[in-house]
């Protein structure tokens, strides 16, 4: 255990070291929005455009690797919707619900992290439960997040904005650049390379300290300050039901056949071990859901997460 704790606990500590600094005035709330882009239009792109570019595309892209997180993902929509919608949950609130328990901070937290528990054996899992949680997981949520009573004009347009939105977000097309240029054998100028590499670089220790930026700004700017019993189940489930149904249905996949390796099986559970996707709160503001509730189940879940991926680490690696 101590070999884990000595891994995963700088990662927290730096997302904590962001908390800090934005909770003490050290750096001015417009930092956030500035720097979370920086991370997501610039750092994390070409630090997947690497790994993208260096591995075989059937260890990047493995459709066994595929199938099971994708269960895994519809299994946590369906689950956390119909355990949150409610009289007094939307279903607005309810697919945002849905998003911060299937979605783990995968990109920020999860592929650096997992990379140093596992080595490059896990770039390929981690990769692939981007591109599901980035194409099918959000893209479901938000899908469900424009319904009222049914659907109409007025939320099909919305729905043609939320697939213009996923086609927009670069970390898939990162992934499938660095892929393409491995198949093409393609060569990158040196001063360029080098520029990637360095961007690259700024990824992790960038990620993790705006997460902790991320998560004070949408605290502070929730609308409420919900009742715990309204936001720790969804928490509970994204931290300890996910990994165990990702474990589960894996496990099950390799007993009927499908070509699923333990060292992939093991990385996919810690992906989804991994606290919830920080970002969600932005789009949750932005998108008028109840931003107050989403925040605390993310800052929970990632407060949480250091004990419980910790164990995590402890029983599989």
């Amino acid at each position: 255990m101590r070999a884990v704790l000595e891994v995963t606990t700088p990662f927290f500590a730096l997302v904590l070291c962001g908390y800090l600094a934005w909770h003490f005035r050290v750096l001015a709330e417009e930092a956030v929005r500035g720097m979370n882009a920086f991370v997501l239009f610039f750092a994390l792109p070409c630090l997947l455009f690497r790994y993208g570019a260096s591995l075989p595309i059937g260890q990047l892209i493995n459709p066994a690797v595929l199938i099971v997180y994708a269960t895994a993902a519809l299994v946590m929509v369906l689950f956390t919707v119909t355990l949150t919608l409610s009289r007094t949950v939307s279903i607005k609130d309810a697919a945002f619900s849905a998003m911060v328990a299937a979605s783990p901070n995968t990109g920020f937290m999860g592929v650096p992290l997992l990379i140093v528990l596992l080595g490059p054996a896990a770039t390929g899992p981690a990769i692939s439960s981007i591109v599901v949680d980035l194409i099918l997981t959000s893209t479901l949520c938000l899908v469900l997040a424009q319904f009222r009573t049914g659907p109409n004009v007025a939320s099909t347009a919305r729905i043609i904005q939320v697939f213009r939105g996923v086609t927009a977000n670069p970390l898939p097309w990162a992934i499938a650049l660095g892929a393409l240029s491995r198949l093409l054998e393609l060569h990158i100028v040196e001063p360029i390379d080098n520029i990637i590499k360095l961007l690259g670089d700024a990824a992790t220790p960038m990620a993790l300290f705006t997460i902790g930026g991320v998560l004070w700004r949408a605290r502070r700017h929730s609308d409420s300050r919900p009742a715990m019993q309204s936001y720790m189940p969804v928490a509970a489930i994204k931290i300890f039901f996910h990994p165990a149904l990702v474990f589960g249905l894996g496990f099950s996949a390799q007993h009927v056949g499908l070509p699923l390796s333990n060292s992939e099986l093991t990385a996919l559970t810690l992906v989804a071990a991994l606290p919830s996707a920080s970002n969600v709160s932005l789009l949750a503001e932005r998108l008028g859901a109840d931003n107050g509730r989403i925040a605390h189940i993310i800052l929970a879940s990632t407060v949480f997460a250091f004990g419980s991926f910790s164990f995590f680490a402890f029983l599989l690696v």
